[in-house]
């Protein structure tokens, strides 16, 4: 019978894998590459990281890749893992292991030179799949059939898998919103809703990873609907209930050909107050950029309809600036139900797109040549100008902007 393989694949003859094997198998070791880069080209997905995994120890690992010449970096040496940095591309390198005992997300684990029993620790059969340099696949709980029919399995017993590593619920949830098919398998199911209350005892940092990576597959909403039928999803996200909105937005992404935001379907999954929304960042460790985004889609209170002006539009852009407005129209979009309306929703876009923002043609030193003393009073008698300006859309006129500066002046100095 002969061996399945890979392929062609891009990533595989690329000259910094060549390198990085060669460095590898100098003393002879056996490598194989592992993983997401093994699942993805077997469904044609693309490849990202490109994980490789070795029987040689961690220190033989640095010991090789320094002989190269390759930069080793040991990002997470104590369970055998060195980041080599192979002309600027980062590969992961892991020694084979087992575990020993394991606590959550920690674990003590025990080197080996055994394939069987490294792939045994792993966590869904689509994750335990390895490929030699030559791409020869070796698949020892068949998961390349599963990757290919998505199947989404725990090794073993998904009970056992669970108990090892609480995130698994998640991973699992989220492996099956991206290469899944059809319902989950019950078992696997069972296990997860006798096991969610531990789901608090991870950390916020990886929850939001987890979520956040969910809401990127290309239709996360029937992956949610199971979680939160089964408890899980009240357990990280209590406040999800726009299943509706979400499904709509996902639904415009696909048909209009634009690229998804996990960030923005959060929003769309969410409704908040800014408390409630300020609460959900802290609680889901966002940085302050993520926060302050969120915050403007939950609370924003710009018109926006589809049938906006031009002028209209262009206030609104300067007033909250282009990324803003685009997440207010998607989210609004999601809300209207008359398909008709498309058209203009995209035209909305477009105009964000292209917009340039317009600077005020008046100075400080304007204002001050106008009357005004130097202090407080200039900022205050330019925010009035801006606001005037801003109603006569922008106007280029300096004649203009000159006489409301002084009807100001007379009005607000004198």
């Amino acid at each position: 019978m002969t061996a399945e393989t890979l392929g062609p694949q891009d990533w595989l003859n690329a000259p910094e894998t060549g390198k990085l094997i060669a460095a590898l198998t100098a003393k002879g070791a056996q490598v194989r590459f592992v993983g997401g880069c093994v699942r993805n080209a077997l469904i044609h997905h693309p490849v990202e990281d490109i994980d490789v995994a070795t029987p040689d120890r961690p220190e033989t690992v640095v010991e090789l890749l320094e002989a190269a010449q390759i930069k080793a970096v040991p990002t997470g040496i104590e369970h055998g893992t060195i980041t080599a940095v192979v002309d600027g591309k980062p590969f992961e390198v892991t020694t084979l292991r087992e575990d020993v005992t394991t606590y959550g997300r920690h674990a003590d684990v025990s080197f080996t030179e055994e394939w069987q029993a490294d792939a045994a620790r792993r966590d869904l059969t689509m994750n335990a799949i390895y490929a030699d340099p030559d791409g020869t696949i070796f698949d020892p709980f068949n998961g390349a059939d599963d990757v290919r029919n998505g199947r989404v399995q725990f090794i073993g017993s998904a009970a056992e898998r669970i108990k090892e590593d609480y995130l698994r619920i998640l991973r699992f949830f989220r492996f099956s919103a991206h290469f899944g098919h059809g319902d989950p398998a019950p078992a696997a199911l069972q296990a997860i809703e006798a096991a969610k209350s531990h789901l608090q005892e991870l950390s916020s940092e990886r929850v939001r990873t987890e979520l956040l990576k969910l809401l990127a597959a290309q239709n996360p909403v029937p992956t949610l609907k199971i979680m939160a039928a089964i408890g899980v999803l009240s357990e990280v996200l209590p406040e999800a209930a726009g299943f509706e909105r979400l499904a709509r937005l996902v639904d415009i992404e696909a048909n209009q050909l634009f690229l998804s935001d996990p960030l923005r379907r959060l929003g769309a999954l969410v409704s908040l107050d800014k408390n409630g929304t300020t609460q959900l960042a802290a609680r889901l460790r966002l940085s302050n950029a993520e926060r302050d985004r969120l915050v403007e889609m939950q609370t924003n209170d710009t018109k926006i309809v589809c049938y906006l002006s031009i002028r209209e539009v262009r206030r609104a852009l300067y007033r909250i600036g282009p990324g803003t407005f685009k997440d207010l129209v998607l989210l609004h979009w999601a809300t209207d139900k008359k398909e008709t309306n498309a058209v203009q929703w995209r035209a909305l876009l477009a105009m964000a797109d292209s917009w340039v923002r317009p600077e005020l043609p008046l100075t400080g030193a304007d204002v001050m040549k106008a009357g005004v003393p130097e202090g407080p009073a200039i900022g205050e008698v330019m925010k009035e100008v801006e606001e005037w300006w801003i109603d006569s859309d922008f106007t280029e006129d300096e004649f203009s902007i000159v006489e409301r500066l002084k009807a100001i002046v007379q009005a607000t100095i004198y």
